[in-house]
């Protein structure tokens, strides 16, 4: 199957500027013959808040954004192309799981990430709204979610893999978690139990009475030693074997992907390319086997 690659340019999620240019640089390096087309969507021309006090910072306008990349994704499905979108922050994901989830009505998601990115905006500290996509692809944000009418991910067919933050709001984060019925496998489950037990078990989750899954892969599940070109970096992440090998694992369920992001990488925090590499490399193996 052919792949629609859809450059999601916007950093109005995140306090930190820099990941709207990512996805321009990581297409400009990618090369693959299964690429049926690249198309570009650019964040609103705005003056970005970055005020503290904001807790619903650039919100109509990561909605406009958020829709321009929905409608991408339901087109590029009902084409018969596999979308793969590039961020950007996180917020992208906002529109392309949810275009996934309106067209595969019945699919799982898997969240691999440090952060578990599941703030409403009655317990964010920040406003950034990079830490609330998994919880409005839950149905529990519709701020964010104002284009969208269908029916959203079921909680108990929703994966995090990776989970490490020390964000001073995280218990409340992981209260929501728990409320809603999310499976978390954090950083320590990864060190217990390994990680090719986590993502098959990860796996079966999300694919439990579904049709198959949407993946999300942020870059800064990896430890910032091997891939510092992110906005918002954690200590003890996962080693590239291990980064690779849920790359392959995946490989190994690729007819059971439907969509598949990859997001958060900023150039502005790069160095020598390290994890512009990574990027490469990880959508490399998602391109040669779908």
């Amino acid at each position: 199957m052919k792949t629609n690659i859809i450059k999601a340019c916007s950093d109005l999620g995140v306090d930190i500027d820099g990941s709207d240019i990512g996805p321009m640089v990581i297409a400009e390096n990618l090369k693959s013959d299964k690429i049926n087309k690249t198309i570009t969507i650019n964040k609103p021309k705005c003056n970005k808040s970055n005020d503290k006090n904001d807790l619903k910072k650039n919100l109509k306008e990561v909605n406009i954004f958020s829709k321009e990349i929905y409608n991408s994704v339901i087109e590029t499905i009902n084409n018969n192309f596999f979308p793969i979108t590039i961020g950007g922050d996180h917020s992208v994901v906002i529109g392309s799981a949810l275009g996934s989830k309106k067209i595969n009505k019945n699919i799982g998601i898997i969240w691999i990430d440090a952060h578990l990115d599941y703030n409403t905006f009655e317990t964010t500290i920040t406003g950034n709204l990079h830490g609330l996509p998994l919880a409005s692809l839950n149905g529990i944000c519709e701020d964010l979610t104002n284009f969208f009418d269908g029916e959203y991910y079921n909680p108990k067919n929703t994966v995090v893999v990776g989970y490490r933050s020390k964000e001073s709001n995280k218990e409340q984060e992981l209260n929501n978690i728990k409320e809603m019925g999310v499976t978390v496998f954090d950083n320590e489950d990864i060190k217990k139990l390994g990680i090719e037990y986590v993502m098959n078990k990860a796996i079966d989750i999300a694919c439990n009475n579904t049709d198959g899954m949407h993946i999300s892969y942020d870059l800064d599940v990896i430890d910032a030693s091997f891939a510092p070109g992110v906005s918002v970096k954690e200590e003890d992440g996962i080693n590239l074997k291990t980064a690779y090998k849920i790359v392959d694992i995946l490989k190994e369920n690729i007819s059971s992907i439907k969509s598949f992001d990859l997001v958060e990488y900023n150039p502005k925090y790069d160095i020598n390319n390290k994890t512009l590499n990574i990027a490469l490399t990880v959508l490399n193996r998602i391109l040669e086997n779908k």
